[in-house]
């Protein structure tokens, strides 16, 4: 065999199913259906609701409510594609687990170095997020703001993002206690932020002006897409309970079932909000609001007390995403380090289970780049990383009914393969409507990670190449 030949083995070698299926997991199964879901919704329900709404309302005006529905019809295929695979191979990989058993190494590392964007980045991003509405929480209660050089990035004129540090350093420290606990933490957290937008809809739409969804689509069906691509940051992070495919007790049954659940919930709930939204407030008045629905409030409701417990629903809601984010971040890459494609240091555990160097790393990386990254530019990144994910989950399933069609499924995409293309090609869609920025920033991101595959992975990783078994 020629070298030519021999690299290209290697980067197409597909790891078996049966070994992903039974990894010799040291990881406990701790996590039931209620569990799963709660992680799904935790890693879901957060920023993208409470402030990135505000960043695609001037984009879509009224229209923002068929924004969300496009950006969840989106996410719903691409669901459907995670749950047969996930209840197929309930492995901590999510989706780079499923390109390696399908498309290859190479293509599950692309898959998995864009998880790493994903989650790494979007949770930077959703504790900027976190450290707005804790500065509104401060100046609704005592007047005071934190002072910018403090609370921003360099880029919004401050020096460093001091609560967006804070909210990831306390989240690293309640997954280092054991994924059992951070499971309890995160079900009660989710329980605090649904209410709170339950609270929402219902004070907002006593100020509901009919003649504010007029016209509905004020900037034109482009305008509309752009928005559904912004806002498709909401829904990133419901296939988190994918990556819980080694702690769930019954991930065959219950995994599938906790990604179309949290989705269904998640939908609904983004769509009664944006709603009582633009119902409220007229869209060109969300220019430039962060705290969107704290201003929805603050300046359309009469109550001083909505705002303020709106704030702390948004504190918390943010709260529990960086939560159930980090921990889907540590467990990507321990299915990774586990298959020699990154150092080995990420797959060592300590004595309860708990990745403990790859959660202080990972932690320590991402509160680096909220201190110091504004939440546009990460947000933007983080969707097209996510979407091109997506896109291959999608191919993954048509590929895997085709070479394992009597492979036993808890769940079955219906009407596939149309399904899953319809999924992949809203996926492009959504991708073409992002900007040229976040596209320069993906392509930069590739080519770091295939620097990192063909110097360190490609020789490191742990799966035979073919011609040698």
């Amino acid at each position: 065999m020629s070298n030519e030949q021999r690299i290209g083995a290697r980067v197409l070698r597909r790891k078996p199913i049966d070994q992903l299926t039974h990894p010799g997991s040291e990881l406990k199964r701790t996590m039931g259906v209620g569990h799963l879901t709660m992680i799904s919704i935790g890693a879901t329900l957060g920023t993208g609701i409470f402030v990135v709404l505000g960043q695609a309302v001037p984009k879509a005006g009224p229209g923002i409510v068929v924004s969300f529905v496009l950006a969840g019809i989106t996410a719903l295929f691409s669901a459907l594609s995670y749950a047969e695979l996930a209840g197929l191979i309930p492995a901590s990989g999510s989706s780079y687990s499923y390109t390696y058993a399908t498309l290859g190494e190479i293509v599950a590392w692309v898959c998995g170095w864009c998880l790493v964007l994903e989650y790494g980045v979007s949770v930077a991003a959703v504790a900027v997020g976190w450290g707005q509405y804790i500065n509104e929480l401060l100046h609704l209660v005592t007047g005071l703001r934190i002072p910018d050089v403090l609370s921003q990035p360099p880029s919004a004129g401050g020096i460093i993002n001091i609560p967006a540090v804070l909210v990831v350093a306390l989240s690293m420290l309640v997954l280092l206690g054991g994924s059992k606990g951070s499971a309890r933490t995160n079900t009660i957290l989710v329980w605090i932020k649904v209410g709170s937008l339950l609270m929402f809809c219902a004070v907002a739409f006593t100020a509901f002006k009919a003649g504010n969804l007029q016209p509905l689509f004020p900037l034109g069906l482009a305008g509309m897409s752009a928005g559904a691509a912004t806002l498709f940051f909401s829904y990133i992070g419901f296939d988190a309970a994918s990556t819980a495919g080694e702690e769930a007790k019954n991930p065959q049954r219950d995994l599938p079932r906790a990604i179309i659940l949290s989705l269904v919930i998640i939908t609904a709930l983004y769509c009664a909000v944006a709603l009582a939204a633009v119902g409220a407030m007229p869209w060109q008045s969300f220019e430039g609001s962060e705290a969107a629905l704290s201003r929805v409030l603050t300046e359309n409701v009469s109550g001083a007390i909505w705002p303020i417990l709106l704030s702390i629903g948004a504190v918390v809601a943010t709260a529990s995403v960086v939560l159930t984010v980090l921990y889907g971040q540590t467990r990507i890459l321990y299915a990774m380090s586990r298959d020699g494609l990154v150092p080995s240091i990420f797959a060592r555990l300590s004595r309860n289970g708990v990745p403990v160097v790859n959660t202080l790393v990972v932690g320590s990386f991402i509160a680096v780049l909220a201190a110091f990254v504004s939440l546009g530019s990460l947000a933007d990144v983080t969707s097209i990383g996510t979407l091109f994910a997506f896109g291959l989950v999608n191919i993954a399933v048509i590929i895997l009914r085709r070479t394992e069609p009597d492979r036993q499924r808890s769940f079955r995409v219906p009407f596939s393969p149309v399904t899953p293309l319809v999924g992949l090609a809203f996926c492009v869609y959504m991708m073409f409507s992002l900007g040229l920025p976040s596209w320069i920033a993906f392509i930069v991101w590739m080519v770091i990670g295939f620097v990192i595959y063909f110097g360190y992975s490609v020789r490191k990783a742990r799966l035979a190449v073919p011609s040698d078994q």
